[in-house]
């Protein structure tokens, strides 16, 4: 995304809209599974509206390919006249992303993130000039893997689409956001940038982690030969392992206090676990709290896709 690339040719949709664009020009910088995805929800929702793509050539052509974007290109020259800005790149390039926005954008302009974590960004966007409206974001649709080919334009549907926003000047902009990603099928949640870093530590980048951890310690102490044996448990449990590192460095560096904190949680119930295997008490006790808690997020999940 470096100054004086080329621009990739325009491209445009021929299917129809049954409702006008919230937005009517938007610029995705990052075009992975996030980025990517909401390009697809947006272009397929909203044909009139213009989708502006920021990523590196590879990527770009495969956007276009994909119908993906309008507009491409390598540097951010193209974003002038865009009236909302989606940072889905990397937690670190998204926050280095907020120092460049004033050179490129021309007028009021909606500025939103999908990054994992919150407090470093948004205190970060107090030094956006007035005439942007941030309001941090992060769509809890996901996939065990990444990029722009699993992209699809249903990932967001049924899924919390949490908005940290931390004064009232930003409250029109964020009924915008909320109307833009109810549109895809997302359920927008408002709650404060602590409370989200606080809450992803343990339903997100805790899970994230043990699953990696767990498929690395197995794999090295069976081999090859013994993931052979393994039934689906093995594989249902550590689904997310196959996640890119290069995500996860920003997500631990920029929540490294609330990680810590749910890792030692954890580590304190491993501890128990492996104290009580003789006497069997400690394995009755996580069992035990295990099936309840997970009966609970089974019905949560069923309860939030009937919902209207």
């Amino acid at each position: 995304m470096e100054d004086g690339r080329r621009q990739l040719p325009v491209i445009q949709s021929d299917s129809s809209s049954s409702s006008p664009p919230v937005f009517k020009k938007i610029a995705v910088i990052g075009l992975g599974l996030v980025g990517g995805s909401i390009a697809l929800a947006a272009r397929g929702r909203w044909p009139e509206c213009l989708v502006i793509g920021v990523d590196n050539k590879e990527v770009l052509e495969l956007a276009m390919l994909r119908h993906a974007i309008d507009v491409a290109a390598d540097d951010l020259g193209v974003i002038g006249e865009a009236d909302l800005v989606i940072l889905a790149a990397p937690v670190r390039q998204n926050i280095e992303l907020l120092d460049k926005l004033d050179e490129h954008l021309e007028g009021d302009t909606v500025i939103t993130d999908v990054g994992s974590t919150k407090c470093e960004i948004v205190s970060k966007s107090e030094n956006l000039p007035a005439r942007f409206h941030f309001i941090a974001g992060h769509p809890l649709g996901g996939a065990p893997l990444g990029g722009l080919a699993y992209a699809r334009p249903d990932l967001f549907k049924d899924r919390p689409w949490l908005f940290t926003p931390i004064n009232d000047r930003t409250a029109s902009s964020l009924g915008r956001l909320k109307s833009f990603v109810t549109e895809f099928g997302a359920r927008p949640h408002l709650l404060s940038p602590e409370e989200h870093d606080r809450l992803l530590s343990f339903l997100s980048h805790l899970p994230q982690l043990t699953a990696s951890a767990l498929m690395g310690v197995v794999g090295q102490a069976v081999g090859v030969d013994g993931l052979r044996l393994t039934g689906r448990g093995l594989a249902d449990t550590t689904r997310l392992a196959s996640s890119p590192a290069t995500i996860w460095r920003d997500i631990c560096s920029s929540n490294a206090k609330e990680i810590r904190y749910a890792l030692d949680t954890f580590i304190v119930e491993l501890k128990s676990l492996r104290d009580g295997l003789e006497e069997g008490e400690q394995i009755d006790r996580v069992f035990t709290s295990a099936a309840e808690w997970r009966n609970r997020l089974v019905d949560v999940i069923k309860k939030e896709r009937e919902k209207p």
